[in-house]
């Protein structure tokens, strides 16, 4: 292990709270640190609640009826929180959570600071400026050039990506009306299909033309919104897209998915198909998403071959917005980036690998070409969706996005003259530029405190990625050597999805010699049933999980393969149209460890026996 290298065991409390000691320590030290500060302001002034106060009758009862609040609290979250932290847990984006920035939020939460206006929180803002220029470098953007910052969750940062993209692709139309010097010789079509570069060069020299722009761009002319045209996302598309065509107006009729392939990724010849089919119609595409890590398989899209085609398309004219939804896998880019935050050439990868400690397995099949050209890819991005709280192991709620070029935040920016001062740089006009009107402080520096334990980069997160991607591997290939289980005298039989591009495994049940597709579903979401957060006595529960459902509207016939090694016939398919599947998301830090993964999963196993045994009858 280098120098540099961090030991992912002490950055946890541990399955079985066994760095209690560690984190009472900190907790105790934070608090500490906190009511000297507020002893410190003014120390001349005198105590307000007096001693002879908290003699009273009253003061008792109300601190002994806080007590009992308290107490009750504890107990209701003891009896109902799901156990995210043990290795028998594998469903959702949910796992154990990194101590520096649990602590940080608790440092930082006792100041009650909020980020939006920075007068109420100068440590916190500067705090998630560095995050910004952290989640820059770690994807790939000029620090300086580019901008980041952090939301409540992934939703609003999709939102906030819809809306660079409505506003910017929408201000030559403005540009057309109120300063036609500008685009001076340009029909509609040129316009819509301006590269974003462009408009924010012919209004870098022009910012006195800002706010007239703006006040003729969608965001303020509603009759814009229909000459923007189509926003492409894959079948895999996360919910949240509907949600921000609705919000924002762009409408979800102007929602086009993709086709997936086999590997659950966006099918890049349907997209160009579609892309033709849009303009022989002289319909302009506003943007296309493409996903890192997708939240019901971990799929990640040909990011590479998407951005060849954008730059196939551009030669020709045609110009769309290209956003990366990461919510989900953006963190997994630090395990191919050196110390110096260059992306390591793959035929050094395994050397890395191997330097760092990334793997207990040396020969671990991952990643493939495909997934490594998807990550170097990112930074082509005209912006990028990612969660701290997902695989940044930070409590929530802490989403966030990054722009390739700060410039864009003048698109859409409102000022609030009591919150801060126009003119004034970032971090005091954070709020300026944001969707939220209100932000915890405690998240930036929850987020900051884990970024300076654990660099971006394959020495710090890269392991903690590895781990997790490991963990995976390990439970996808003793699903593909298990292949079937012995339940009293009928075989079941055990498939997975499809193997990792990320840390997802979905998995399939189906009794041997069945051929009703509305049988095998019955089977999977019964075992659910008995292994999910919902049952009765969840602490008894020996494994939990979750599930998730394949409908042929946004799936197509990307199942069949799976289905036709679980001997379904595709009639049944077309019958049902619907597949319900096992879904473990691999957070866990110690599953990568073999003797850690053999114990957990011989005890996995069992309890799976046991529940089957209670569905076969």
């Amino acid at each position: 292990m280098k120098s540099t290298e961090v030991n992912l065991n002490a950055l946890f409390l541990g399955p079985k709270s066994e760095n209690e000691d560690f984190f009472l320590k900190e907790l105790v030290r934070l608090f500490e640190d906190h009511a000297q500060w507020r002893k410190n302001y003014q120390p001349g002034d005198e105590e307000v609640i007096k001693t002879s106060f908290k003699n009273c009758e009253t003061f008792i009862d109300t601190s002994e009826r806080c007590e009992e609040v308290l107490k009750e609290l504890s107990r209701r979250l003891r009896a109902g929180a799901t156990p995210w932290h043990s290795p028998r847990y594998l469903g959702h984006m949910n796992s154990e959570t990194l101590m520096p920035g649990l602590l940080g939020y608790f440092g930082a939460m006792l100041y009650n600071l909020n980020n939006v206006a920075y007068e109420s929180s100068q440590p916190t803002s500067v705090m998630e400026d560095e995050v910004g220029a952290d989640l820059c470098k770690l994807l790939g953007f000029d620090p300086v050039k580019g901008w980041g910052h952090i939301c409540c969750d992934g939703s609003i940062a999709n939102f906030e990506g819809i809306w660079y993209a409505r506003n910017l692709k929408s201000l030559p139309l403005a540009m057309k009306e109120v300063a036609p010097e500008l685009v001076e010789g340009k029909d509609e079509w040129a316009l819509m299909n301006m590269p974003i570069e462009e408009i924010i060069y012919l209004i870098e020299n022009h910012e006195n033309k800002w706010d007239i722009l703006k006040a003729h761009s969608a965001r303020a002319a509603s009759k814009e919104l229909p000459h923007l045209g189509k926003w492409i996302v894959p079948e895999t598309k996360h919910y949240s897209w509907l949600k921000a065509a609705d919000v924002l107006g762009v409408g979800t009729d102007n929602i086009v998915a993709i086709e997936l392939n086999n590997n659950y990724r966006m099918d890049v010849d349907k997209l160009k198909i579609t892309i033709d089919k849009l303009v022989a119609e002289k319909t302009p595409i506003l943007g296309v998403v493409a996903v890192v890590g997708t939240t019901e398989e971990g799929a990640v899209d040909y990011i590479d071959k998407i951005v060849a085609l954008k730059e196939e398309y551009s030669k020709k004219g045609i110009n769309f917005y290209f956003h990366i939804d990461a919510a989900y896998g953006g963190y997994a880019r630090s395990i191919f980036l050196d110390e110096e935050y260059n992306f390591i050439e793959k035929s050094m990868l395994k050397e890395k690998f191997k330097e760092y400690d990334v793997f207990y397995n040396e020969n671990i099949n991952w990643p493939s070409d495909d997934i490594y050209n998807a990550f170097k890819a990112m930074s082509h991005a005209d912006s990028i969706t990612i969660d701290p709280h997902k695989m940044g192991y930070i409590p929530y709620s802490a989403g966030g996005i990054v722009i390739k070029d700060r410039r864009m935040r003048n698109s859409i920016s409102y000022f609030a003259s009591y919150v801060f001062e126009k003119g004034v740089e970032i971090p005091a006009l954070l709020g300026a530029f944001i969707m939220e009107g209100s932000k915890a402080g405690a998240t930036a520096a929850a987020v900051w405190a884990a970024h300076r334990v654990l660099p971006l980069n394959i020495a710090g997160y890269g392991r903690l990625i590895g781990a997790s991607v490991e963990g995976a591997f390990n439970l996808y290939d003793y699903l593909k050597a298990k292949n079937s289980i012995k339940v009293g005298d009928k075989v079941v039989r055990v498939e997975p999805l499809t193997s990792p591009d990320f840390n997802m495994v979905d998995f399939i049940f189906n009794v041997e010699g069945n051929k009703s597709l509305e049988s095998l579903n019955k089977l999977n979401h019964d075992l659910y049933d008995l292994s999910s957060v919902m049952t009765p006595n969840l602490y008894a529960n020996e494994f939990v999980t979750s599930h998730t459902d394949f409908n042929i509207n946004d799936y197509a016939n990307s199942p069949l393969d799976v289905l036709q090694r679980l001997d379904i016939p595709k009639e049944e398919w077309f019958k049902v149209n619907d597949l319900t599947l096992l879904r473990a998301c691999v957070l866990s830090p110690f599953l990568n460890n073999p003797e850690t993964f053999e114990t957990y999963i011989e005890k996995v196993e069992e309890s799976i026996i046991k529940k089957l045994t209670l569905i076969i009858k």
